[in-house]
Protein backbone atom coordinates (compact mmCIF):
# COMPACT_ATOMS: atom_id res chain seq x y z
CA UNK A 1 0.00 0.00 0.00
CA UNK A 2 1.28 3.45 -0.90
CA UNK A 3 0.47 6.24 1.55
CA UNK A 4 0.85 9.97 1.04
CA UNK A 5 2.37 10.79 4.39
CA UNK A 6 5.20 13.03 5.40
CA UNK A 7 8.66 11.47 5.16
CA UNK A 8 9.47 11.63 8.85
CA UNK A 9 9.81 7.83 8.88
CA UNK A 10 12.30 7.80 6.02
CA UNK A 11 15.52 6.16 7.11
CA UNK A 12 14.06 2.87 8.17
CA UNK A 13 14.12 1.79 4.54
CA UNK A 14 11.73 2.05 1.63
CA UNK A 15 9.03 0.29 3.70
CA UNK A 16 7.37 1.44 6.91
CA UNK A 17 6.67 -0.89 9.80
CA UNK A 18 3.10 -1.52 8.62
CA UNK A 19 4.25 -2.46 5.11
CA UNK A 20 3.26 0.84 3.49
CA UNK A 21 5.63 3.13 1.63
CA UNK A 22 6.23 6.76 2.63
CA UNK A 23 6.06 9.60 0.14
CA UNK A 24 9.66 10.62 -0.32
CA UNK A 25 10.77 14.24 -0.58
CA UNK A 26 14.54 14.14 -1.13
CA UNK A 27 16.58 17.10 0.04
CA UNK A 28 18.78 19.11 -2.30
CA UNK A 29 22.43 18.12 -2.53
CA UNK A 30 25.48 19.55 -4.25
CA UNK A 31 28.72 17.87 -5.18
CA UNK A 32 30.79 16.49 -8.07
CA UNK A 33 28.67 13.39 -8.58
CA UNK A 34 25.45 15.41 -8.61
CA UNK A 35 26.90 17.90 -11.08
CA UNK A 36 28.16 15.06 -13.25
CA UNK A 37 24.78 13.31 -13.28
CA UNK A 38 22.97 16.53 -14.15
CA UNK A 39 25.40 17.34 -16.96
CA UNK A 40 25.06 13.82 -18.35
CA UNK A 41 21.27 14.06 -18.07
CA UNK A 42 21.24 17.31 -20.07
CA UNK A 43 23.38 15.70 -22.77
CA UNK A 44 21.17 12.61 -22.95
CA UNK A 45 17.97 14.66 -23.15
CA UNK A 46 19.46 16.91 -25.84
CA UNK A 47 20.74 13.89 -27.78
CA UNK A 48 17.41 12.06 -27.63
CA UNK A 49 15.49 15.19 -28.58
CA UNK A 50 17.75 15.97 -31.54
CA UNK A 51 17.66 12.53 -33.20
CA UNK A 52 14.36 13.07 -35.08
CA UNK A 53 15.61 16.46 -36.31
CA UNK A 54 19.12 15.63 -37.50
CA UNK A 55 19.21 14.44 -41.12
CA UNK A 56 21.67 11.74 -42.17
CA UNK A 57 21.68 10.71 -45.85
CA UNK A 58 18.32 12.37 -46.39
CA UNK A 59 16.52 10.72 -43.46
CA UNK A 60 16.25 11.40 -39.70
CA UNK A 61 19.11 10.03 -37.65
CA UNK A 62 16.70 7.61 -35.96
CA UNK A 63 13.30 6.97 -37.48
CA UNK A 64 11.07 3.89 -37.34
CA UNK A 65 8.59 4.11 -40.21
CA UNK A 66 5.79 1.80 -39.12
CA UNK A 67 3.82 2.23 -42.36
CA UNK A 68 6.63 0.98 -44.61
CA UNK A 69 8.26 -1.21 -41.95
CA UNK A 70 11.64 0.49 -42.30
CA UNK A 71 14.15 1.64 -39.70
CA UNK A 72 16.49 4.54 -40.44
CA UNK A 73 19.45 4.46 -38.07
CA UNK A 74 22.32 6.92 -38.45
CA UNK A 75 22.49 6.78 -42.23
CA UNK A 76 21.68 3.09 -42.62
CA UNK A 77 18.30 1.73 -43.61
CA UNK A 78 16.85 -1.57 -42.43
CA UNK A 79 13.68 -3.21 -43.69
CA UNK A 80 11.72 -6.34 -42.78
CA UNK A 81 14.42 -8.58 -44.28
CA UNK A 82 16.86 -7.22 -41.69
CA UNK A 83 14.74 -8.29 -38.71
CA UNK A 84 17.34 -10.90 -37.59
CA UNK A 85 19.61 -8.01 -36.62
CA UNK A 86 17.19 -7.27 -33.76
CA UNK A 87 18.49 -10.43 -32.07
CA UNK A 88 22.02 -9.04 -31.97
CA UNK A 89 20.77 -5.66 -30.74
CA UNK A 90 18.68 -7.05 -27.89
CA UNK A 91 21.20 -9.65 -26.72
CA UNK A 92 24.05 -7.16 -27.00
CA UNK A 93 22.26 -4.62 -24.82
CA UNK A 94 21.31 -7.31 -22.29
CA UNK A 95 24.78 -8.80 -21.95
CA UNK A 96 26.40 -5.35 -21.79
CA UNK A 97 24.00 -4.39 -19.00
CA UNK A 98 24.85 -7.58 -17.11
CA UNK A 99 28.55 -6.80 -17.53
CA UNK A 100 28.11 -3.23 -16.29
CA UNK A 101 26.08 -4.42 -13.30
CA UNK A 102 28.71 -7.01 -12.37
CA UNK A 103 31.34 -4.28 -12.33
CA UNK A 104 29.45 -1.28 -10.91
CA UNK A 105 26.04 -2.40 -9.64
CA UNK A 106 23.06 -0.20 -10.58
CA UNK A 107 25.19 2.50 -12.19
CA UNK A 108 22.84 2.45 -15.19
CA UNK A 109 19.87 3.18 -12.92
CA UNK A 110 21.41 6.18 -11.21
CA UNK A 111 23.10 7.81 -14.18
CA UNK A 112 21.54 6.96 -17.56
CA UNK A 113 18.15 5.29 -17.05
CA UNK A 114 15.40 7.39 -18.76
CA UNK A 115 13.37 7.21 -15.54
CA UNK A 116 16.17 8.83 -13.54
CA UNK A 117 17.18 11.29 -16.27
CA UNK A 118 13.64 12.62 -16.75
CA UNK A 119 12.79 12.62 -13.05
CA UNK A 120 15.98 14.31 -11.80
CA UNK A 121 16.61 16.38 -14.92
CA UNK A 122 13.11 17.79 -15.56
CA UNK A 123 10.37 16.94 -13.07
CA UNK A 124 12.14 17.43 -9.74
CA UNK A 125 13.65 20.79 -10.83
CA UNK A 126 10.13 21.92 -11.82
CA UNK A 127 8.86 20.81 -8.43
CA UNK A 128 11.66 22.64 -6.62
CA UNK A 129 11.04 25.80 -8.66
CA UNK A 130 7.33 25.85 -7.78
CA UNK A 131 7.21 24.41 -4.25
CA UNK A 132 10.66 25.10 -2.87
CA UNK A 133 13.03 22.81 -1.00
CA UNK A 134 12.32 19.85 1.23
CA UNK A 135 11.94 21.80 4.48
CA UNK A 136 9.56 24.36 2.96
CA UNK A 137 7.41 21.62 1.44
CA UNK A 138 7.26 19.66 4.69
CA UNK A 139 6.23 22.74 6.67
CA UNK A 140 3.58 23.61 4.11
CA UNK A 141 2.16 20.07 3.97
CA UNK A 142 2.13 19.78 7.76
CA UNK A 143 -0.02 22.91 7.99
CA UNK A 144 -3.57 23.63 6.86
CA UNK A 145 -4.69 24.03 3.28
CA UNK A 146 -4.18 27.62 2.08
CA UNK A 147 -4.67 29.42 -1.21
CA UNK A 148 -0.91 29.47 -1.73
CA UNK A 149 -0.61 25.74 -1.16
CA UNK A 150 -3.50 24.96 -3.52
CA UNK A 151 -2.18 27.29 -6.24
CA UNK A 152 1.28 25.73 -6.03
CA UNK A 153 -0.17 22.22 -6.23
CA UNK A 154 -2.37 23.00 -9.23
CA UNK A 155 0.42 24.88 -11.01
CA UNK A 156 2.89 22.06 -10.40
CA UNK A 157 0.68 19.33 -11.79
CA UNK A 158 -0.36 21.52 -14.72
CA UNK A 159 3.29 21.98 -15.68
CA UNK A 160 3.88 18.25 -15.09
CA UNK A 161 1.02 17.38 -17.46
CA UNK A 162 2.24 19.83 -20.11
CA UNK A 163 5.76 18.40 -19.83
CA UNK A 164 4.48 14.83 -20.16
CA UNK A 165 2.53 15.83 -23.28
CA UNK A 166 5.63 17.46 -24.78
CA UNK A 167 7.75 14.37 -24.10
CA UNK A 168 5.07 12.12 -25.60
CA UNK A 169 5.09 14.21 -28.78
CA UNK A 170 8.89 13.96 -28.82
CA UNK A 171 8.62 10.17 -28.70
CA UNK A 172 6.01 10.29 -31.49
CA UNK A 173 8.56 12.06 -33.70
CA UNK A 174 10.59 8.84 -33.80
CA UNK A 175 7.71 7.22 -35.71
CA UNK A 176 6.31 10.04 -37.88
CA UNK A 177 9.32 12.46 -38.07
CA UNK A 178 9.44 15.86 -36.40
CA UNK A 179 7.73 17.73 -39.30
CA UNK A 180 5.05 15.05 -39.27
CA UNK A 181 4.33 15.77 -35.60
CA UNK A 182 3.84 19.49 -36.35
CA UNK A 183 1.47 18.67 -39.19
CA UNK A 184 -0.57 16.41 -36.90
CA UNK A 185 -0.70 19.04 -34.15
CA UNK A 186 -2.14 21.57 -36.59
CA UNK A 187 -4.99 19.23 -37.58
CA UNK A 188 -7.97 18.06 -35.48
CA UNK A 189 -7.48 14.67 -33.74
CA UNK A 190 -9.94 12.76 -36.00
CA UNK A 191 -7.52 13.24 -38.92
CA UNK A 192 -4.88 11.18 -37.10
CA UNK A 193 -6.86 9.34 -34.46
CA UNK A 194 -4.42 6.47 -34.03
CA UNK A 195 -1.42 8.73 -33.39
CA UNK A 196 -3.53 10.98 -31.14
CA UNK A 197 -4.69 8.00 -29.04
CA UNK A 198 -1.17 6.62 -28.76
CA UNK A 199 0.29 10.00 -27.76
CA UNK A 200 -2.45 10.58 -25.19
CA UNK A 201 -1.84 7.18 -23.60
CA UNK A 202 1.91 7.84 -23.53
CA UNK A 203 1.40 11.26 -21.91
CA UNK A 204 -0.90 9.79 -19.24
CA UNK A 205 1.63 7.05 -18.42
CA UNK A 206 4.49 9.56 -18.26
CA UNK A 207 2.52 11.88 -16.00
CA UNK A 208 1.50 9.05 -13.66
CA UNK A 209 5.02 7.67 -13.52
CA UNK A 210 7.05 10.87 -13.15
CA UNK A 211 4.56 12.92 -11.14
CA UNK A 212 3.05 10.29 -8.84
CA UNK A 213 4.57 6.80 -9.00
CA UNK A 214 8.20 7.95 -9.24
CA UNK A 215 10.67 5.83 -7.26
CA UNK A 216 8.13 3.02 -6.98
CA UNK A 217 8.91 2.12 -10.59
CA UNK A 218 12.51 1.41 -9.57
CA UNK A 219 11.59 -0.34 -6.33
CA UNK A 220 8.55 -2.37 -7.39
CA UNK A 221 7.99 -2.54 -11.13
CA UNK A 222 11.44 -2.62 -12.72
CA UNK A 223 12.78 -6.20 -13.03
CA UNK A 224 16.37 -5.03 -13.44
CA UNK A 225 16.60 -4.03 -9.79
CA UNK A 226 15.54 -7.53 -8.75
CA UNK A 227 18.23 -9.07 -10.98
CA UNK A 228 20.94 -7.13 -9.19
CA UNK A 229 21.08 -9.66 -6.37
CA UNK A 230 22.12 -12.38 -8.82
CA UNK A 231 24.57 -10.24 -10.79
CA UNK A 232 26.69 -8.58 -8.09
CA UNK A 233 29.31 -10.16 -5.85
CA UNK A 234 31.81 -9.05 -3.23
CA UNK A 235 34.01 -7.39 -5.89
CA UNK A 236 31.22 -5.32 -7.46
CA UNK A 237 31.81 -1.60 -6.98
CA UNK A 238 28.67 -0.09 -5.48
CA UNK A 239 27.85 2.72 -3.06
CA UNK A 240 28.37 1.72 0.55
CA UNK A 241 29.13 2.91 4.04
CA UNK A 242 32.50 2.31 5.70
CA UNK A 243 31.30 0.95 9.04
CA UNK A 244 34.85 0.26 10.23
CA UNK A 245 35.57 3.95 10.07
CA UNK A 246 32.13 5.35 10.88
CA UNK A 247 31.07 3.29 13.89
CA UNK A 248 30.23 3.92 16.64
CA UNK A 249 28.23 6.99 15.63
CA UNK A 250 28.27 10.12 17.74
CA UNK A 251 28.25 13.89 17.83
CA UNK A 252 31.01 16.09 16.51
CA UNK A 253 32.74 16.71 19.86
CA UNK A 254 32.47 13.11 21.06
CA UNK A 255 35.25 10.54 20.74
CA UNK A 256 33.49 8.15 18.38
CA UNK A 257 33.65 7.05 14.77
CA UNK A 258 33.51 9.52 11.89
CA UNK A 259 29.75 9.18 11.34
CA UNK A 260 28.03 12.12 13.03
CA UNK A 261 24.59 10.50 12.71
CA UNK A 262 23.34 13.67 11.01
CA UNK A 263 20.98 11.66 8.77
CA UNK A 264 22.02 13.78 5.81
CA UNK A 265 22.73 10.71 3.65
CA UNK A 266 19.16 9.54 4.30
CA UNK A 267 17.19 12.70 3.52
CA UNK A 268 18.88 13.15 0.12
CA UNK A 269 18.19 9.56 -0.98
CA UNK A 270 15.57 9.42 -3.77
CA UNK A 271 14.43 5.95 -2.68
CA UNK A 272 14.36 6.66 1.06
CA UNK A 273 16.90 4.10 2.27
CA UNK A 274 19.64 4.38 4.85
CA UNK A 275 22.89 3.43 3.13
CA UNK A 276 24.42 2.74 6.55
CA UNK A 277 22.26 -0.38 6.81
CA UNK A 278 24.42 -2.11 4.21
CA UNK A 279 24.02 -3.03 0.56
CA UNK A 280 20.37 -2.84 -0.52
CA UNK A 281 18.52 -3.60 -3.74
CA UNK A 282 16.63 -0.30 -3.40
CA UNK A 283 19.84 1.70 -3.88
CA UNK A 284 19.91 2.99 -7.47
CA UNK A 285 23.52 4.16 -7.33
CA UNK A 286 22.84 7.87 -7.84
CA UNK A 287 25.64 8.92 -5.41
CA UNK A 288 23.53 11.64 -3.76
CA UNK A 289 24.47 10.21 -0.36
CA UNK A 290 28.15 10.31 -1.34
CA UNK A 291 28.03 14.05 -2.10
CA UNK A 292 25.97 14.72 1.03
CA UNK A 293 28.30 12.82 3.35
CA UNK A 294 31.46 14.26 1.79
CA UNK A 295 30.07 17.76 2.32
CA UNK A 296 29.44 17.00 6.01
CA UNK A 297 32.91 15.48 6.41
CA UNK A 298 34.59 18.53 4.91
CA UNK A 299 32.68 20.86 7.24
CA UNK A 300 33.68 18.68 10.18
CA UNK A 301 37.32 18.73 9.00
CA UNK A 302 37.30 14.99 8.45
CA UNK A 303 38.39 12.99 5.45
CA UNK A 304 35.72 12.39 2.78
CA UNK A 305 34.85 8.90 1.61
CA UNK A 306 32.90 7.63 4.60
CA UNK A 307 30.17 6.86 2.06
CA UNK A 308 31.74 6.10 -1.31
CA UNK A 309 31.91 3.90 -4.38
CA UNK A 310 33.67 0.71 -3.32
CA UNK A 311 33.20 -3.04 -3.16
CA UNK A 312 32.50 -5.19 -0.12
CA UNK A 313 36.09 -6.34 -0.42
CA UNK A 314 37.27 -2.73 -0.40
CA UNK A 315 35.20 -1.85 2.66
CA UNK A 316 36.76 -4.88 4.37
CA UNK A 317 40.24 -3.55 3.63
CA UNK A 318 40.96 -6.01 0.81
CA UNK A 319 41.76 -5.47 -2.87
CA UNK A 320 38.92 -5.24 -5.38
CA UNK A 321 39.22 -7.48 -8.42
CA UNK A 322 37.68 -6.02 -11.53
CA UNK A 323 39.07 -8.86 -13.66
CA UNK A 324 37.51 -12.10 -12.48
CA UNK A 325 35.85 -15.17 -14.10
CA UNK A 326 32.41 -13.56 -14.23
CA UNK A 327 33.57 -10.39 -15.97
CA UNK A 328 35.76 -12.37 -18.37
CA UNK A 329 32.76 -14.52 -19.25
CA UNK A 330 30.68 -11.46 -20.13
CA UNK A 331 33.55 -9.91 -22.10
CA UNK A 332 33.84 -13.13 -24.08
CA UNK A 333 30.12 -13.15 -24.86
CA UNK A 334 30.23 -9.50 -25.93
CA UNK A 335 33.25 -10.13 -28.16
CA UNK A 336 31.64 -13.15 -29.82
CA UNK A 337 28.35 -11.34 -30.34
CA UNK A 338 30.06 -8.23 -31.74
CA UNK A 339 32.13 -10.32 -34.15
CA UNK A 340 29.14 -12.30 -35.41
CA UNK A 341 26.97 -9.17 -35.68
CA UNK A 342 29.65 -7.25 -37.59
CA UNK A 343 30.31 -10.14 -39.97
CA UNK A 344 26.59 -10.65 -40.56
CA UNK A 345 26.05 -6.94 -41.12
CA UNK A 346 28.84 -6.70 -43.68
CA UNK A 347 27.68 -9.79 -45.55
CA UNK A 348 23.91 -9.46 -45.41
CA UNK A 349 23.04 -5.80 -45.09
CA UNK A 350 23.02 -4.12 -48.49
CA UNK A 351 21.69 -0.89 -49.95
CA UNK A 352 19.13 -2.96 -51.87
CA UNK A 353 17.24 -6.22 -51.45
CA UNK A 354 15.90 -8.52 -54.13
CA UNK A 355 13.49 -11.39 -53.57
CA UNK A 356 12.31 -13.86 -56.20
CA UNK A 357 9.01 -15.69 -55.76
CA UNK A 358 6.62 -17.58 -57.99
CA UNK A 359 3.77 -15.73 -59.57
CA UNK A 360 0.31 -16.63 -58.24
CA UNK A 361 -1.30 -19.66 -59.84
CA UNK A 362 0.19 -22.96 -60.97
CA UNK A 363 3.87 -23.36 -60.07
CA UNK A 364 4.67 -24.20 -63.71
CA UNK A 365 2.90 -24.73 -67.06
CA UNK A 366 3.40 -27.23 -69.88
CA UNK A 367 3.56 -25.94 -73.45
CA UNK A 368 3.88 -29.04 -75.63
CA UNK A 369 7.26 -30.60 -74.88
CA UNK A 370 8.41 -27.57 -72.92
CA UNK A 371 7.75 -26.32 -69.35
CA UNK A 372 7.51 -22.69 -68.32
CA UNK A 373 8.16 -21.25 -64.84
CA UNK A 374 6.88 -17.77 -64.03
CA UNK A 375 8.59 -15.72 -61.33
CA UNK A 376 8.33 -12.27 -59.78
CA UNK A 377 11.48 -10.39 -58.78
CA UNK A 378 10.86 -7.74 -56.12
CA UNK A 379 13.68 -5.18 -55.96
CA UNK A 380 13.70 -2.71 -53.04
CA UNK A 381 16.09 0.22 -52.68
CA UNK A 382 17.12 1.24 -49.16
CA UNK A 383 18.75 4.48 -50.26
CA UNK A 384 17.13 7.86 -49.69
CA UNK A 385 18.06 9.09 -53.18
CA UNK A 386 17.08 7.85 -56.64
CA UNK A 387 19.22 4.98 -57.99
CA UNK A 388 19.52 3.06 -61.25
CA UNK A 389 19.80 -0.73 -61.23
CA UNK A 390 20.53 -3.33 -63.90
CA UNK A 391 18.76 -6.69 -63.64
CA UNK A 392 20.24 -9.90 -65.00
CA UNK A 393 19.04 -13.49 -64.97
CA UNK A 394 21.31 -16.55 -64.89
CA UNK A 395 19.52 -19.71 -66.06
CA UNK A 396 20.61 -23.23 -67.07
CA UNK A 397 22.17 -23.52 -70.56
CA UNK A 398 19.59 -23.72 -73.31
CA UNK A 399 16.85 -22.08 -71.25
CA UNK A 400 14.73 -19.37 -72.84
CA UNK A 401 14.53 -16.37 -70.50
CA UNK A 402 12.11 -13.49 -70.90
CA UNK A 403 12.84 -10.46 -68.68
CA UNK A 404 10.73 -7.47 -69.80
CA UNK A 405 12.50 -5.08 -67.43
CA UNK A 406 16.31 -4.92 -67.55
CA UNK A 407 16.99 -1.38 -66.38
CA UNK A 408 15.19 0.07 -63.38
CA UNK A 409 15.33 3.56 -61.85
CA UNK A 410 14.00 3.62 -58.31
CA UNK A 411 13.16 6.66 -56.26
CA UNK A 412 14.46 6.79 -52.70
CA UNK A 413 13.06 4.00 -50.48
CA UNK A 414 10.92 2.51 -53.25
CA UNK A 415 10.61 -0.84 -55.01
CA UNK A 416 9.56 -2.48 -58.25
CA UNK A 417 8.21 -5.87 -59.35
CA UNK A 418 9.72 -7.43 -62.47
CA UNK A 419 8.18 -10.59 -64.05
CA UNK A 420 10.51 -13.34 -65.26
CA UNK A 421 9.60 -16.27 -67.54
CA UNK A 422 11.94 -19.24 -67.93
CA UNK A 423 11.15 -22.01 -70.44
CA UNK A 424 12.97 -25.38 -70.71
CA UNK A 425 12.38 -28.73 -72.40
CA UNK A 426 10.34 -31.02 -70.17
CA UNK A 427 13.05 -33.67 -70.55
CA UNK A 428 15.83 -31.32 -69.44
CA UNK A 429 18.13 -33.35 -67.15
CA UNK A 430 18.59 -32.36 -63.53
CA UNK A 431 16.24 -32.26 -60.60
CA UNK A 432 17.53 -29.07 -58.93
CA UNK A 433 17.77 -26.45 -61.62
CA UNK A 434 18.18 -22.92 -60.30
CA UNK A 435 17.47 -19.45 -61.63
CA UNK A 436 19.62 -16.67 -60.17
CA UNK A 437 18.46 -13.06 -60.43
CA UNK A 438 20.94 -10.26 -59.69
CA UNK A 439 20.68 -6.49 -59.45
CA UNK A 440 23.59 -4.04 -59.54
CA UNK A 441 23.42 -0.32 -58.85
CA UNK A 442 25.23 1.99 -61.24
CA UNK A 443 28.51 3.18 -59.82
CA UNK A 444 28.62 0.48 -57.15
CA UNK A 445 30.33 -2.91 -57.02
CA UNK A 446 27.63 -4.22 -54.70
CA UNK A 447 25.49 -6.95 -56.24
CA UNK A 448 22.36 -8.35 -54.62
CA UNK A 449 20.99 -11.69 -55.73
CA UNK A 450 18.26 -14.20 -55.09
CA UNK A 451 17.76 -17.76 -56.31
CA UNK A 452 14.76 -19.97 -56.96
CA UNK A 453 14.34 -23.55 -58.19
CA UNK A 454 12.85 -24.48 -61.57
CA UNK A 455 10.06 -27.06 -61.36
CA UNK A 456 8.52 -29.46 -63.89
CA UNK A 457 11.63 -30.73 -65.73
CA UNK A 458 13.16 -34.19 -65.91
CA UNK A 459 9.84 -35.87 -66.85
Amino acid sequence: MYKRRLPQAVGTGALLADGSRPRIIPADVKGPFTRGRRALGVLLIAFAGALPWVQVNGAPALFLDIGTRRLFAFGRTFNAQDAPFIFFLVTGIGISLFFLTTLFGRLWCGWTCPQTVLLDGIFRPIEHWIEGGREARMRREAGPWTVSRLVRLVLKHTVFAATAIAIAHGVLAYFVTAPGVFQMVMLPPPYHLEAFTWTTAMAVLLYFDLAIFREQLCLVACPYGRLQGALVDDDTVTIGYDSRRGEPRGKLNEVTGDCLDCNRCVVVCPTGIDIRNGSQLDCVGCAACVDACDDVMRRAHRAPGLVRYDSLQGFAGKATRLVRPRTLFYVGLIAIGATVATTTMLRRHNDAEITVQRLPGAPYQFEGDRVRNSFDAHLVSKLAKASHYTLTVEAPPGAEVVLPIHDVTLEGMSGVHAPIFVTLPRSYPGAHLVVRVTAQRDGSAEVVASEITILGTGR
